[in-house]
C-alpha cells in the first residue's frame, strides 16, 4: 500500500471514525515514520532519495529557436524578400528600412512568447522559504526545500503549508482557494470523516501551496516536490504549448498564399517577357518589379500597431492584454467558461435575509425593520453574530477588512444597524473562544455584557439548532423550542437553500462564572435561537446586461467553478446564464464521461455549470471544445486554474483576485475582475479582426493598378513603355499608403457588430468576397482609371505605340508626365478605396465621414507626400517623377470619387439583397429567447 492509498477516501467515499488510528498507524508504517517525525540523519537520506521540495524546473525556454523562428513566419519571409528586392534595385536606404521592421516585429513577438514561459515559474512563489517541522524529538525551522516525505510537519495560524500532508494531531481552517476556486476556508482536522469526491475534499489532508487561517496541528508530509497537487498542476501547465490565435493561423496561410503568387507571376513574366520581345535582362528585371508590386511591405507593422492600438483601447476598459495576437481571438471567442466567484459575482458575502419566529427579513427591508417592532430583536441578533467572530471589521484604512467572508458579512450587517462591533473593544470583553470545529460545526465565545457573561453561538443550523432549547419570540419573550416551530424554520432553510444561500444559525444563553469553565458540551446546551441568517455572494452588477449581449452575439456561457454547484447553479440563473434546468456536473461527473459522452454534452445547445472542477477536468473541457471548433476563452484566478488557462484560445485571469500564477498563465487579465470587461474584450477584438480586414482590403486592392503597368508592357513588347516604375512602386507601399492603413486599424466599429454569429475558427481573414471586392471591384476600377489617365497624357503629346520615350528623345518630357500621372492615380484611388473600406457592408453616411479623424490625416498626409515626390527638384530626380500641369491635375481628381461611388452602390446592392444579413439565428439567441419567456 502507497501513501496515497492510505490517504484517499475508500471506493465508497466513506471512512469509518473507529479507522483512524489504524490508518495512521498503516500511515506510519509505509512512510517509516512516526508520531514523532524523523531524525536529522534519516532526513538528510531521504533528501537525497527523494530530491528537494520544490517544483520541477523546465528545460527553459530554448531562446535561440524562439528568436530564430520569428525570422521565418511568412510575413517576415515576405518582408525580407522585398528587402533584398529593394537592395538589388539599388535602393540601400528603402532596403535597411524594410529590414529594420522585420527586425522589430521579430523582437516584439519573441519578448511576448519568452513571457508566456514565465507561467509556470510563478508557481514557485507559492511554497514558503521555510517550514517548521519536529526532527529529533524537537521542533526547529528548515528550509521548505529540504522538507521529505516522513516528516512531522507543525502547521499554525499564518502558515504557508510546503507539502501534502496527513494531519495527526489538531484542528485547522485551511484556504483552498488556490487549489479548488472556493472562496470560503475549509476544516480541517485528524479525523477522517465522512469523505465524498475529489482527493482535495478529505479534511484530514492538507495541501503544499495553500494557507492556514486558523487553528493549529501537527501533520505528516506524504509528497512533496513534484508528486503534490501543486506540483502536478505545474506538470499540467507545462503539457503542450501556446496555441496559434485564428489570425495567426489565418496571417500564415494567406501570406505564404501571397508569396506563392508573387513569385509565381514573377517567373512566368520571364518567358513572357522573352517571348513578347524583351532581352532576358529586361525580362528579369521587371518579373522582380511584379514581384514588389505583389508583395505588401507594409501588412506586418499595420497589422501589429493595429492590435497594439486594440491593447491600448482594452487596457482603458481594465483588461491587459500580454499577447497581440489574444486582441483578435477574443473577437472570435464562441464559448466562455467563466468563473463564479468574484466574476460573475462580487467575491464578498451579504447578508439578505433573516429570519426569527414570526417574521423574515430580506435586505431591502432592514434599515425599516430596525426602527420598527423588530428592530429590538434585529439588532440582538445582529450583536450576538458579530460578537462570535475573529475578523477584522472594515475600516477606513482597511476598507475590505481580513477574515473569513461570512463573519465580514455579519460585522457589516451589525455596522448598518448600528451595534457594530470595535475590534479593540471584542478582544477586551472576550473571556474564552470555542473555536470552529470541523466535527460540530459551529463557533462559540464568552463574552462580558452589561448584565454578566453571555455566551454567543453561530455555526450550521442543523448543529446550532439541536443545542437550542428555547427561542426569543415577537414580543421578546421566551418561547419553548417545538416542532411547529423546528418545522416552520426547516420551510424557511429549503426555501433559501434553493435561492442558493449560506445560511447560519444565530443563538445566545447567559453565564453564571462557575458555567463559563465547564466543558464545551454543557456550554453549548440550553441555548435560545435569536435567528437564522442568510447570505450570498451576490451578483456583480451589469453582470446580466453582459450576458444578455454575449447571447446577442452568438456567445455561449459555461460556469466553470470549484463552488457547490446548486449554488453555482443560482447565481447562473439570476444573471442569464442556462435555465432553471440546466444540467450541473460536478468533476467527478467529468471524469466518468469518456471523451465522446463529453462531447455529446457539449454539442447541445445548453448551458452547463461544471462544479466542483478539478484542473484536470478544466482542461478536458477546454480541450473538447476546441476539439469541436469553438475558440474558447477560460476564466480563473487559481492556481488550479493555470492549465486551463494556459491551453484556452483566451486565457482571462483576475487582476486583483488572482493568484500571480493564473496571471502569468492567462493572455489577458481584468484589472476589474468584472464579466462584462470581458464581453467589452470580446466587441473590442471583432472590431479589431474587421479592421484587420478592411486596411487588408485597402491594401490588396492596390495590387492591380500596380500589376497592371507591368502587364500592359510585357504584352505590348515594349511598344507600351513602362507606366510605372519599382521606386513609385515602393513609395506608394511604404510612403502614401501606411498612415490610412493604420487609421482603418483604428476605425470605430460598424453597425451590428455585437448582433453577429462568431466567426469559425476556420474562417480565414482573407476570404472569396473580400479578393473579389478588392481585385475585382476597387481594383480594376482603379486600373482602368490610371491606365486611361497614363494614354491621355501620352496621347496629347503626339505619342504614337512604338514610339521612343527615352532620355533625349522629345517624348522623354510627356513620358515622366505619364508615369507621374499613373503614380499620382494609383494615390488617388487609394483615398477612393480608404473610404470604401471603412465598412463592410454599411453605408459610409451610417458611420459619419468625419468618424475617424485619423484616416483624414492620414489621408492629408498622403496628398502632401505625394505633393513632394512630384514637385520637389530632388524627389523627382529619385523617383522619377515630373511636374503636372493642373489640367492633368483635374483628371485625377475624380478618381477617388468614382472607385468610393461603386464600391458604395455594391454594398447598397448587397443590403437590398441580404436585409436580415446581421441577425444571427443561433442557439444561445434562442435560449435568451426562452428565458424571456419563462
Amino acid at each position: 500500500m502507497t501513501p496515497v492509498d492510505v490517504v484517499e477516501p475508500t471506493p465508497s467515499g466513506i471512512v469509518a471514525e473507529a479507522d483512524e488510528r489504524r490508518g495512521l498507524d498503516e500511515l506510519f508504517r509505509d512512510l517509516r515514520t512516526g508520531p514523532d517525525g524523523l531524525t536529522g540523519r534519516d532526513a538528510t537520506r531521504r533528501l537525497i532519495s527523494y530530491g528537494p521540495n520544490s517544483l520541477p524546473a523546465g528545460g527553459g525556454p530554448r531562446y535561440l529557436r524562439e528568436l530564430l523562428k520569428q525570422f521565418t513566419q511568412p510575413l517576415a519571409v515576405l518582408l525580407l524578400m522585398a528587402a533584398a528586392l529593394a537592395w538589388i534595385g539599388h535602393t540601400p536606404t528603402l532596403a535597411i528600412a524594410v529590414l529594420a521592421v522585420v527586425v522589430l516585429n521579430a523582437a516584439f513577438a519573441f519578448v511576448q512568447e519568452v513571457q508566456a514561459e514565465r507561467a509556470v515559474d510563478a508557481l514557485a512563489a507559492f511554497l514558503p522559504a521555510t517550514a517548521r517541522v519536529q526532527r529529533d524529538g524537537v521542533r526547529v525551522d528548515v528550509a521548505a526545500t529540504d522538507v521529505v516525505p516522513g516528516d512531522l510537519l507543525v502547521v499554525t495560524e499564518g502558515d504557508r503549508i510546503c507539502a501534502d500532508a496527513r494531519i495527526v494531531e489538531g484542528d485547522l481552517q485551511v484556504d483552498l482557494s488556490a487549489l479548488n476556486g472556493e472562496s470560503l476556508p475549509t476544516a480541517r482536522s485528524a479525523s477522517p470523516g465522512l469523505v465524498t469526491g475529489p482527493l482535495l475534499e478529505a479534511r484530514n489532508l492538507v495541501f503544499s501551496g495553500t494557507n492556514c487561517t486558523g487553528g493549529e496541528a501537527t501533520a505528516t508530509v506524504v509528497r512533496t516536490g513534484a508528486s503534490t497537487e501543486l506540483g502536478r498542476i505545474a506538470v499540467l501547465s507545462r503539457r503542450g504549448g501556446t496555441t496559434p490565435s485564428p489570425l495567426e493561423l489565418q496571417v500564415r496561410r494567406v501570406t505564404w498564399l501571397i508569396a506563392a503568387v508573387a513569385v509565381g507571376v514573377g517567373i512566368v513574366f520571364v518567358p513572357v517577357g522573352v517571348a513578347a520581345g524583351l532581352g532576358w535582362a529586361a525580362a528579369i528585371t521587371f518579373s522582380i518589379g511584379l514581384i514588389v508590386a505583389n508583395v505588401p511591405e507594409g501588412l506586418l507593422p499595420t497589422i501589429t500597431l493595429a492590435l497594439a492600438a486594440g491593447v491600448r483601447e482594452l487596457a482603458r476598459s481594465g483588461a491587459v492584454v500580454k499577447r497581440l495576437s489574444a486582441v483578435e481571438a477574443l473577437g472570435s471567442v464562441s464559448v466562455i467558461c467563466t468563473d463564479k466567484t468574484g466574476t460573475l459575482t462580487e467575491n464578498r458575502m451579504r447578508v439578505t435575509a433573516v429570519t426569527f419566529t414570526g417574521t423574515e427579513l430580506l435586505a431591502p427591508d432592514f434599515s425599516e425593520a430596525n426602527r420598527g417592532a423588530d428592530g429590538e430583536r434585529l439588532r440582538r441578533l445582529a450583536r450576538s453574530a458579530a460578537a462570535c467572530t475573529s475578523a477584522e471589521a472594515p475600516t477606513t484604512a482597511h476598507p475590505q477588512g481580513s477574515g473569513d467572508p461570512t463573519e465580514l458579512a455579519l460585522l457589516t450587517l451589525a455596522g448598518d444597524l448600528g451595534v457594530g462591533v470595535d475590534s479593540d473593544a471584542r478582544k477586551r470583553t472576550r473571556r474564552a473562544v470555542q473555536r470552529f470545529d470541523s466535527h460540530l460545526h459551529r463557533m462559540s465565545t464568552i463574552d462580558e455584557g452589561p448584565d454578566g457573561l453571555v455566551l454567543h453561538t453561530k455555526g450550521a443550523p442543523e448543529s446550532v439548532l439541536s443545542c437550542c432549547s428555547q427561542a426569543l419570540d415577537t414580543d421578546g419573550s421566551l418561547r419553548a423550542f417545538d416542532a411547529d416551530l423546528r418545522s416552520a424554520l426547516q420551510a424557511t432553510l429549503d426555501r433559501w437553500a434553493s435561492r442558493g444561500l449560506r445560511v447560519l444559525a444565530i443563538a445566545r444563553r447567559p453565564l453564571s462564572e462557575e458555567e463559563a469553565d465547564r466543558p464545551r458540551e454543557e456550554l453549548e446546551s440550553g441555548l435560545v435561537l435569536l435567528g437564522l441568517v442568510g447570505m450570498v455572494d451576490p451578483p456583480r452588477p451589469g453582470v446580466s446586461g453582459a450576458v444578455e449581449q454575449a447571447h446577442r452575439a452568438g456567445v455561449r456561457i459555461h460556469v466553470v467553478t470549484g463552488d457547490y454547484g446548486p449554488t453555482a447553479a443560482e447565481i447562473a440563473r439570476q444573471v442569464g446564464i442556462g435555465t432553471a434546468a440546466s444540467r450541473i456536473l460536478t468533476g467527478e461527473d467529468v471524469d466518468r464521461l469518456g471523451d465522446a459522452a463529453l462531447d455529446a454534452v457539449l454539442d447541445t445547445n445548453s448551458e452547463i455549470v461544471f462544479a466542483r472542477s478539478s484542473p484536470e477536468s478544466k482542461l478536458r473541457i477546454c480541450e473538447a471544445l476546441q476539439a469541436r471548433g469553438q475558440v474558447v476563452a477560460m476564466t480563473g484566478d487559481g492556481v488550479n486554474d493555470a492549465p486551463a488557462l494556459r491551453h484556452a484560445d483566451v486565457g482571462v485571469a483576475m487582476g486583483r483576485s488572482g493568484t500571480d500564477v493564473a496571471r502569468e498563465a492567462a493572455t489577458l487579465v481584468l484589472t476589474d475582475d468584472d464579466f462584462t470587461t470581458i464581453v467589452t474584450a470580446i466587441a473590442a477584438g471583432r472590431r479589431v479582426f474587421d479592421n484587420v480586414r478592411k486596411f487588408i482590403l485597402y491594401i490588396f486592392a492596390h495590387a492591380v493598378p500596380e500589376l497592371v503597368p507591368f502587364l500592359v508592357f510585357a504584352l505590348s513588347g515594349g511598344a507600351v513603355p513602362l507606366p510605372l516604375t519599382v521606386l513609385q512602386i515602393l513609395a506608394i507601399d511604404l510612403g502614401t499608403e501606411t498612415l490610412p492603413a493604420l487609421a482603418l486599424g483604428r476605425e470605430p466599429a460598424e453597425p451590428g457588430l455585437m448582433t453577429r454569429p462568431p466567426r469559425s475558427r476556420t474562417s480565414g481573414v482573407v476570404d472569396r468576397r473580400l479578393l473579389l471586392r478588392a481585385w475585382l471591384l476597387l481594383g480594376t476600377t482603379s486600373g482602368v482609371l490610371v491606365m486611361a489617365a497614363y494614354f491621355l497624357v501620352l496621347h496629347r503629346a503626339g505619342w504614337n505605340p512604338g514610339d521612343a520615350t527615352g532620355v533625349g528623345t522629345p517624348l522623354h518630357q510627356a513620358y515622366l508626365e505619364a508615369t507621374t500621372t499613373t503614380f499620382v492615380g494609383i494615390v488617388a484611388c487609394q483615398i477612393g478605396t480608404a473610404f470604401a473600406a471603412r465598412t463592410d457592408r454599411a453605408s459610409l453616411f451610417a458611420i459619419g465621414l468625419r468618424s475617424n479623424p485619423l484616416l483624414l490625416w492620414g489621408i492629408a498626409f498622403e496628398i502632401a507626400f505625394t505633393a513632394a515626390v512630384v514637385y520637389l527638384p530632388w524627389l523627382q530626380d529619385v523617383f522619377g517623377t515630373s511636374s503636372l500641369s493642373l489640367d492633368q491635375v483635374a483628371v485625377i481628381l475624380p478618381f477617388p470619387l468614382v472607385v468610393w461611388g461603386l464600391d458604395e452602390l455594391h454594398r447598397l446592392l448587397r443590403r437590398r439583397r441580404h436585409p436580415v444579413f446581421d441577425v444571427p439565428l443561433t442557439a444561445p439567441r434562442t435560449l435568451t429567447t426562452s428565458r424571456r419567456n419563462s
